[in-house]
């Protein structure tokens, strides 16, 4: 229930649909006798719309997320595992093409490769089934094996965790599948704006791991702000951003993490 629910809720409250719905109501209401509420509504639409598209608000609340957890300093011990989160490829248009198809986030699937040439003795793990909300034949965890086989990553030792739909099932399948000891030290891969709330899923889990993150999509600080070139990138910005800070919330009122805004 809880994924069926939160894919409805981000539907709805992503922030470019939500100023399209509310633009489309103004739109509605200016025909009928409302037609003052209307046009306030279709101006306000209009005006979101163009903070989200030509503003710094999307890197303002995007930062923070993504200078939560840095990159582990380059003499840090060398891990006893890697584990690497879903939502880097297409499964169902991979599935249907034959072929992978690589989403935003593909350097989930990039960062690995490196990886491995630094800690070869390392084990890795990837998780990630299917996010579609009616399900599907196809899963991220068989297109990425495919992916790292083409490449010679995958030399038939790499895990994969097939089942997980969201964050939360991706920690405790993990957790089930590796059965990480006290004294173990695993890296966690994924995009830096899903760091803090891809920790704290894991602390709860009890499965402490070591933040690795990439795919940055600002610099992490407040540097660099200016007029963006296309809007449909703050529009992207603002929707990632937006999608983890409900997360976060919702992940806490659940109980599914310790804490709000997880440190490191």
């Amino acid at each position: 229930m809880f994924f069926i629910l939160s894919k409805i809720f981000e539907f709805l409250a992503t922030p470019t649909h939500l100023a399209l719905f509310i633009g489309a109501l103004g739109a509605l209401l200016s025909v009928t006798r409302y037609r003052r509420a209307g046009c306030a509504l279709s101006g306000g639409a209009i005006v979101l719309l163009l903070i989200l598209g030509f503003s710094p608000l999307p890197a303002l609340i995007a930062v923070p997320l993504e200078a939560r957890f840095p990159p582990p300093p380059e003499d840090a011990p060398a891990p006893d595992g890697i584990i690497v989160l879903g939502g880097s490829v297409d499964e169902n248009l991979s599935g249907v093409l034959g072929r992978v198809t690589l989403a935003d986030a593909a350097e989930r699937l990039t960062a690995p490769i490196a990886l491995r040439r630094l800690y070869p003795k390392a084990r890795i793990v990837f998780t990630g089934g299917t996010a579609a909300l009616r399900g599907s034949q196809y899963t991220e965890a068989g297109t990425v094996q495919k992916f790292w086989r083409e490449v010679g990553l995958d030399q038939g030792d790499i895990l994969y965790e097939d089942k997980s739909r969201n964050t939360f099932e991706n920690a405790v399948f993990t957790r089930d599948l590796v059965k990480p000891q006290p004294s173990e030290r695993w890296l966690l891969v994924t995009s830096a704006m899903h760091m803090p709330r891809s920790v704290g899923i894991f602390r709860k889990a009890g499965f402490p791991v070591v933040a690795y993150p990439v795919d940055y999509r600002t610099t992490a600080d407040f540097r660099g702000f200016g007029a963006p070139r296309h809007a449909s990138r703050n529009f992207t910005l603002a929707e990632f951003a937006a999608h983890e800070w409900a997360g976060l919330a919702a992940y806490r009122l659940t109980g599914k993490t310790d804490a709000l805004f997880p440190a490191p």
